[in-house]
């Protein structure tokens, strides 16, 4: 999950034996303009594991998998005699700097370790990453909690990929207990998708006229979609502006400015209902997860942005909720908006401020963990966590309600 940094500001790295030894083919290696824009931003991860942690081992996987990736030894630097911009420079890892066991108040363990474990990857969100050396850490939590026999939070730098580049990365750094030479078993891959999610496969010759007709007003729509929703982004962007309010702060990090810590929480919810609200509404809860071919895959920030309305109202039918989101998820799949988006924000080097609230989804065997990044100064973290178990119920019975009448 995403955590705002503390004001983290790109600076000029001291230079070490190891940075003067890089070669000019390697300085020239830019950040990215994505990268760059997430200069202020890390991304705390906590994993939750079978077993206690052996340390010997987890080290020596990390040395031998993770260490070796180019961005994970390599540390930004901007050379001001050149053109001012940072630039990727490899440098050494020494493990002892990167991975964490810290020391914990026995006594806060052995009266709430899960309280134990949120409030010490709270404390990630406030301390600033050393610059000096590659922007990733592993912090080792080895004591039980009520879910896992042990937890590692992982931080590190956005710049160096997105969530799903750097799960992607970690998953590929572990290997089967049973065999150290064979990656784990996974679940089946999902069917991929030949085509983008906007496309519709053309028509035989045999379907006809009227077939291949709708098939060519499709795209044409699709164009009309995409004009209507760059212009609509482009003048939210220039015109308009949300109101100032919890989800939206002004202020953020950076010097003499005041610094919220954020709080991880999380909750769990059941993939049965949510797949049984699915399927009395005729959702897809997978159109957007599509697996891609490895050649095809890049690595590091890939974003693009569509703007979805967030109306606070209070419906009789809790599925009026659903009905809506679903009528705007549908229209904007028939648009290239995030495409274009994604053009802009590389072209873009500076945010315009930080949001309070961070929400995450990640699926797991049959449940969903809801994941807030929230700041502590603001929401009752786990009240809102409640309020969405309590939405999900109240949509399921709703359904269940619905099915009883017919």
């Amino acid at each position: 999950m995403d955590a705002g940094a503390t004001g983290l500001r790109l600076v000029s790295a001291p230079r070490t034996p190891d940075t003067e030894q890089a070669d000019d083919a390697s300085m020239m290696e830019p950040v990215s303009p994505t990268g760059r824009l997430m200069d202020s931003f890390y991304i705390v991860v906590t994993i939750g594991l079978g077993t206690p942690v052996n340390l010997p081992t987890f080290r020596a996987g990390i040395e031998a998998q993770l260490a070796r990736h180019p961005r994970f030894r390599s540390i930004q630097v901007t050379d001001v005699s050149k053109d001012g911009n940072p630039h990727w420079v490899p440098a050494t890892v020494d493990l002892d700097d990167h991975i964490v066991v810290p020391e914990l108040d026995p006594a806060a363990v052995a009266a709430d370790a899960d309280q134990a474990v949120e409030d010490y990857v709270a404390s990630l969100s406030t301390l600033a990453m050393d610059r000096s050396r590659p922007l990733w850490d592993f912090h080792i939590l080895d004591f039980p909690t009520s879910e896992a026999a042990a937890t590692v939070a992982v931080r590190a730098h956005h710049s160096l990929g997105d969530g799903m580049a750097l799960l992607t990365l970690l998953i590929a750094c572990t290997r089967s207990a049973a065999d150290p030479a064979r990656l784990p078993a996974m679940p089946p891959a999902l069917a991929a998708r030949s085509g983008p999610i906007y496309a519709r496969p053309c028509p035989p010759a045999s379907a006809g006229a009227v077939a291949f007709a709708t098939w060519l007003w499709s795209y044409v729509v699709l164009a009309w979609h995409t004009v209507a929703d760059v212009v609509a982004f482009a003048a939210t962007v220039v015109f308009l502006s949300d109101p100032h309010t919890l989800f939206k702060r002004r202020s953020e990090g950076g010097e003499g400015k005041v610094v919220h810590r954020k709080r991880f929480v999380h909750a769990t919810l059941s993939l049965d209902d949510v797949k049984f609200v699915k399927d009395a509404m005729k959702c897809n809860m997978v159109e957007m997860i599509e697996a891609g071919k490895s050649k095809a895959v890049k690595w590091g920030n890939k974003l693009g942005y569509i703007i979805l309305p967030f109306h606070i109202a209070m419906h009789d039918d809790p599925l009026e909720y659903v009905r809506t989101a679903k009528k705007t998820v549908d229209r904007k799949k028939s648009s290239l908006e995030a495409l274009f988006t994604h053009v802009i924000g590389e072209m873009v080097l500076k945010f315009c401020g930080l949001k309070a609230l961070t929400v995450h989804y990640q699926s797991y065997n049959n449940t969903i963990k809801v994941i807030l990044a929230v700041d502590e100064a603001h929401f009752a973290c786990h009240k809102l966590l409640d309020d969405f178990t309590g939405s999900l119920r109240r949509i399921r019975d709703a359904v269940a309600a619905c099915k009883l009448q017919q």
